[in-house]
């Protein structure tokens, strides 16, 4: 795949995206504002209450900083209970945006009502349990700026006018996976696409997806008019590593699902609040260990390949009553739709195109891209869509593309390719692994090049078609935490490399012999 290193647009034209956003918020957002303001028209306090009726219908998410990136010293021994508490702070915002999208006449009612009944209530929740951290971190002889993480309690509301889209036509600035490989973030900063209100609020539906929670029209882009944007890959030089190994591992054609994050939420269920499709390892779930990972079924041909591969499932909103329709992870949390098998799912580890490379450590855990763009900003995002026939002229990061008659949608993933040496996870489950420089290959700091992961996923979807209204008919997105929208920014792979029979040392002799292996 190749590297697309387009700047983000000035923010003069993220306004002028962001306004035309805001007219395609299918049937919510402005619409219901303007809805409310001609019903009231004719009340002697309708100018206050239309007021409080737009407010009301521009709220459109919750924004809270990302507490886990910025934890990046965190003892061993106080890890499982940081990671329990962090999990209760995900779950503490996705009930907020529920109460959020539930309660929209009291906030058209009364323009306070989301501050003091739900953001307010929020930000004593966070505090609590942010404290719970410091004293999780304190009793085992960590040191932690108290302050600092106290400051991270708050929350604030994002609405049609700063939830913008910095890459409307397709542009992005880390095409090829490029981070900034501490995997810190601008907490708060840059949003990335302008959402709708909530389905649950006053009429109009179908306000920005099937469930209320996106996508919207603005997150969409036909593929045929976005210019190409895809750079070409490093030179190799004389020590490139220049062999791979494909593994083929499925489908997930027997749907292989849950709503766990093992990585980031271990022992606690339905920590993704989203559905996974799981491949290769098939016991994987909140509760697994390395020794139950060992012990586990696998779905590869190559039976030695244990590693567990897992991405958030995508759904096309046909109406469809899935399995998960009324549980947690699925309806309940804005997870809605026909959940679609890929077609072809390729595995294939690759090699660095400035050295030779090592072995992956046994349970090594790496996450690419970020699921929560929305809140974040771009820092670490790792999305790739495209189509079939364009992957190498276009990569989207910011939209799902619409594809023309005949080609399938793609969604590719390029882990990162460099290891720290030492450790099979970190804090925040970033900064053992890093990318690559994207210009010329080498890994920085004294990490070790190691086999790069990479998947690509095709799916057959009917296209979407963008309605006069600002609705979008046929609309797919991938599962993601409630409040980030459906973006297609948020999209995010994971990854636990468990291999038995030296599995782990073919794979890097192939790739550095430059052989194809499977």
């Amino acid at each position: 795949m190749g590297r697309n290193d387009r700047k983000r647009r000035t923010p003069l034209a993220t306004k002028a995206i962001a306004a035309s956003a805001a007219l395609a918020l299918g049937g919510g957002g402005l619409l219901w504002a303007q809805m409310n303001a001609s019903a009231h028209e004719s009340n002697s306090s309708g100018q206050n209450q239309t007021k409080a009726a737009a407010a009301a219908a521009q709220v459109a998410t919750i924004a809270c900083p990302d507490v886990g990136q910025q934890l990046t010293n965190v003892p061993q021994k106080a890890r499982q209970g940081v990671a329990t508490e962090l999990a209760n702070l995900d779950k503490q915002i996705t009930e907020a945006y529920a109460r959020l999208a539930s309660t929209r006449q009291a906030q058209a009612n009364d323009a306070s009502f989301v501050q003091n009944a739900i953001v307010g209530p929020l930000k004593e929740k966070r505090a609590a349990t942010i404290d719970r951290i410091r004293i999780d971190i304190q009793r085992v002889g960590g040191t932690v700026n108290a302050t600092a993480l106290k400051q991270l309690a708050a929350c604030t509301t994002q609405n049609a006018t700063n939830t913008t889209t910095a890459g409307q036509g397709g542009g992005n600035n880390n095409g090829g996976g490029k981070n900034n490989n501490g995997g810190q973030n601008n907490n708060g900063g840059q949003n990335t696409a302008a959402p709708s209100a909530s389905a649950s609020a006053a009429p109009p539906a179908n306000n920005g997806g099937q469930a209320g929670n996106g996508p919207t029209a603005a997150d969409f882009v036909d593929i045929t008019k976005v210019a190409n944007n895809v750079q070409a890959k490093p030179q190799n030089s004389g020590q490139a590593s220049t062999g791979s190994f494909t593994t083929k591992c499925g489908v997930n054609a027997n749907k292989n699902h849950n709503t766990d994050n093992v990585i980031v939420a271990p022992g606690v269920t339905n920590g993704a609040h989203h559905e996974h499709d799981y491949v290769g390892n098939q016991k994987v779930n909140a509760f697994s260990t390395n020794d139950s990972l060992l012990a586990a079924p696998s779905s590869c041909q190559n039976q030695s390949d244990l590693s567990a591969y897992y991405w958030p499932v995508v759904r096309v909103q046909d109406g469809s009553q899935e399995f998960d329709a009324n549980a947690l992870g699925g309806g309940k949390e804005g997870n809605v739709g026909k959940i679609l098998t890929p077609q072809s799912a390729q595995i294939k580890y690759v090699g660095s195109p400035a050295s030779k490379v090592v072995a992956m450590p046994q349970f090594l855990r790496i996450i690419t891209g970020d699921a929560k763009t929305l809140t974040n900003g771009l820092a670490n995002a790792n999305a790739h869509w495209s189509c079939t026939g364009f992957e190498n002229k276009v990569q989207l990061t910011e939209q799902y593309p619409i594809c023309p008659q005949g080609s399938n949608v793609v969604r590719t993933f390029a882990f990162q390719s460099c290891w720290d040496g030492v450790n099979i996870d970190s804090a925040n489950h970033r900064t053992h692994v890093a990318f690559a420089d994207p210009a010329s290959g080498v890994c920085g700091n004294g990490f070790k090049a190691i086999p790069q992961l990479t998947m690509r996923l095709v799916y057959k979807i009917t296209p979407p078609t963008l309605q006069a209204d600002g609705t979008v008919k046929n609309a797919y997105a991938v599962d993601g935490f409630p409040e980030q929208l459906h973006k297609a920014s948020t999209d995010h792979d994971d990854f636990i490399s468990v291999t038995k029979n030296n599995l782990a040392a073919k794979i890097a002799n192939c790739v550095n012999s430059g052989k194809k292996c499977q």
